[in-house]
């Protein structure tokens, strides 16, 4: 079998890993349109109940990613000047980079190099391949190739990824009004020297702050200050940190011929759930079970993939829908006093009801 996957990301070069691994005799191709090392954003943040599926499924795998995250048991909330704590909510993050650095050393430890800045060209035949995987993300090249029935909706809220010095103790949502409107940063560790601080206001705000008419450094010196009590005297940092709109990416058809989505080509789900990355893993795993299943039967396989991972997907994709929902409304709910804003929070997706928070969250619970 002669398999090309589009894109280097987490989830284009955990699939290859694992084809290479179960399936050594496929000819397997891996082509990234950016050069190495070569990524947006910082961190990336895991659940600790998203990490349970390396750890059932791929030990290996798991082994070499676990040591380099960062772990915490709780999260807070910042409102009004109060740190309230969730407790109980594990998380564990790791620098973007990082992890795409461990999955490629991986990869090429098996014996399979990727091919950085290799843009499918456009007069490549696809059908050349047995197999086309489209691992390139939201604004996938290969999605655009077939009908897959992709709609594409952007959210409304303007958010830009940032780094900084500054090292937070766990996972914090702070929220921030001044003159120009309403604000919200999802901070983070994702080293021991590295935090990813993402910036979010809503439309209204963002144009009233003016953050159109400026550049780079005005807008990172004005988040600064707006944040200045949570950044404690160090700055914030840019890496590709351009203002964006989240894309609500949906796909009626994962496969179409050959060809077949995975990743944030297939779906998106918001950042603010910390699950995109590990539903773009969980899709390479599934994928390829299924191949390795197939006798290479590879139509089979993949109705077979999209039989089993959709429901999954889908009870992801709504609790991911119904939080960036509750994001595009923070400026209401920053009327709520700082205790009531916390209990709104976490029980945004629909999926952490009071009683099994009783459980994970005694302290919380207690205050409430």
């Amino acid at each position: 079998m002669k398999i090309l996957i589009a894109g280097a990301g987490p989830a284009g070069l955990y699939l290859a890993y694992l084809l290479r691994r179960r399936l050594p005799a496929w000819k397997i191709r891996v082509a990234e349109q950016n050069p190495r090392d070569s990524t947006f954003g910082f961190g990336v943040v895991f659940s600790e109940r998203a990490l349970e599926f390396l750890r059932a499924d791929d030990p290996q795998t798991c082994g070499r990613i676990a040591p380099a995250m960062e772990n915490w048991t709780d999260l807070a909330i910042v409102h009004r000047g109060e740190r309230v704590v969730i407790d109980g909510i594990g998380f564990s993050a790791i620098g973007r980079l990082k992890l795409l650095q461990l999955l490629c050393a991986q990869l090429e430890a098996a014996g399979l190099r990727p091919e950085f800045n290799r843009a499918l060209a456009a007069d490549e035949n696809l059908n050349d391949y047995d197999l086309v995987v489209a691992a390139d993300g939201a604004n996938s090249v290969v999605r655009g190739t077939a009908d897959f029935g992709t709609t594409v909706t952007p959210l409304e809220n303007r958010f830009a990824w940032f780094g900084t010095t500054k090292i937070f103790d766990t996972l914090t949502q702070t929220f921030v009004q001044n003159e120009a409107g309403f604000f919200n940063a999802h901070h983070y560790r994702h080293s021991p020297s590295m935090s990813t601080f993402v910036f979010e206001c809503d439309a209204a705000t963002w144009r009233r702050a003016g953050f159109e008419r400026m550049d780079e450094t005005a807008t990172l010196a004005y988040c600064g200050r707006v944040f200045a009590d949570t950044l404690q005297g160090h700055r914030l940092l840019s890496n590709k940190s351009v203002w964006r709109n989240f894309p609500k990416v949906r796909s009626a058809r994962w496969s179409v011929g050959n060809r077949v989505l995975i990743g944030d080509a297939q779906r998106t789900a918001h950042f603010s759930i910390g699950s995109g990355t590990r539903l773009a893993m969980e899709d390479a795993l599934a994928l390829a079970k299924c191949l390795g299943e197939s006798k290479n039967d590879i139509p089979g396989a993949l109705t077979v993939f999209e039989a089993l991972r959709r429901p999954v997907v889908e009870k992801l994709a709504a609790a991911a829908d119904a939080s960036a929902g509750w994001y595009e409304r923070f400026p209401e709910h920053m009327r709520l006093a700082p205790r009531e804003l916390a209990w709104s929070y976490i029980q945004r997706s629909g999926r952490v009801d009071p009683a099994r928070l009783r459980g994970i969250a005694p302290r919380f619970m207690a205050g409430a």
